[in-house]
């Protein structure tokens, strides 16, 4: 009788009991897969970025209780486009190292924060599932997994985000989880023993370039450097040398249509090739190069009959340059550009 009294007492101390070992257990499983993370970055050689693949990247999503003690921030990569130079993967791969090198390096004596966001990268051959499940099927990629995602709901980065490099990845984390990354941290482009012996080598050659320079024997004072450099800036200026450099646009592309076929001119105002470019610029120089022979070097001949011939076929040679140049502008922009010539011609 006093057993049966007791009976609801014991299943209520029973289930609170239950419900702490049960709680007790989750939460130690979280700090272990938590504590798995810190271990994972700190062994990582690439900035702090941990490689996962479909079975790790699973079990740090779907095996935590949610939400979870920490956001993650997946790179999609994929090795066999690394050599598709307009897709960039390798240089935003190495931005996104240095994205997660600078955020551990700026907030180190805080882990409290670091702990809050790790920073992964998942290859297509090892993850082809997470791919999928992530609904990834374009590159470049990032994508923001927050502490109460799932694979469905997480959050991608802009595509055209891309073009700012780490800066705009910083923004990214930012606006997703309030934490800030501070400065990216670049590596300085000479080491500090470069710069001493560059330094050393100018000290040493300091003497003998006074004494060029006061007998007026250096490459400054000759007038061939100075033409050449004039038409090497005329070229840069007039094929959009900086707009490549820029953008990083590569000199053609692969037809997608045809493999073994190479795309040199684009057609579409919004994208140009390198190869566009050098042939506008070699095409504008030849004009350029015409126009200062004949006002600097032909009005200095005697014989006119050969200045008139000259000067005929320089004028027929600028001619059908610019008239390609226009050309080319036409099919690729689809806006016309003809000549307004008098109404009596017509």
């Amino acid at each position: 009788m006093a057993l049966s009294r007791n009976l609801p007492f014991l299943f209520l101390l029973i289930t609170i009991s239950s419900f702490i070992t049960t709680s007790a257990f989750d939460s130690n499983h979280d700090d272990d897969i938590l504590s798995e993370l810190i271990s994972l970055r700190s062994r990582s050689t690439a900035g702090g970025v941990i490689h996962l693949n479909d079975q790790s990247l699973s079990r740090f999503l779907t095996s935590v209780s949610t939400p979870r003690p920490y956001s993650l921030l997946l790179f999609f990569d994929a090795v066999q486009l690394h050599d598709k130079s307009e897709l960039r993967l390798l240089d935003l791969r190495k931005e996104f190292s240095l994205l997660s090198h600078s955020f551990l390096t700026n907030n180190l004596p805080n882990p409290d924060v670091t702990n809050k966001i790790f920073f992964c990268v998942i290859e297509f051959k090892e993850s082809q599932f997470s791919f999928s499940q992530f609904g990834v099927n374009a590159l470049p990629h990032i994508r923001f997994v927050g502490p109460s995602h799932g694979f469905k709901d997480s959050e991608p980065m802009d595509q055209a985000d891309f073009a700012r490099l780490a800066e705009s990845m910083s923004e990214f984390i930012q606006s997703k989880t309030k934490l800030s990354v501070g400065p990216i941290l670049r590596p300085p482009l000479l080491s500090r023993n470069q710069i001493i012996l560059i330094a050393l080598g100018i000290i040493a050659s300091t003497p003998f370039l006074i004494r060029k320079v006061l007998a007026g024997e250096t490459l400054l004072h000759d007038r061939k450097v100075w033409l050449a450099g004039s038409v090497f800036v005329y070229f840069f200026s007039v094929s959009g040398s900086m707009h490549n450099i820029i953008r990083k646009m590569p000199m053609f592309l692969v037809d997608r249509n045809d493999p073994n076929k190479l795309v040199f001119f684009y057609q579409g105002s919004g994208m140009q090739l390198g190869a566009e470019g050098f042939a506008v610029g070699c095409l504008y120089t030849v004009v350029g190069l015409l126009l200062a022979f004949m006002t600097q070097g032909l009005v200095k001949m005697r014989n006119v009959a050969v200045q008139r011939v000259v000067m005929i076929f320089a004028l027929l040679v600028s001619f059908l340059a610019v008239k390609q140049v226009v050309f080319l502008d036409n099919w690729k922009t689809g806006y016309g550009i003809h000549g307004f010539w008098p109404t009596s011609w017509n």
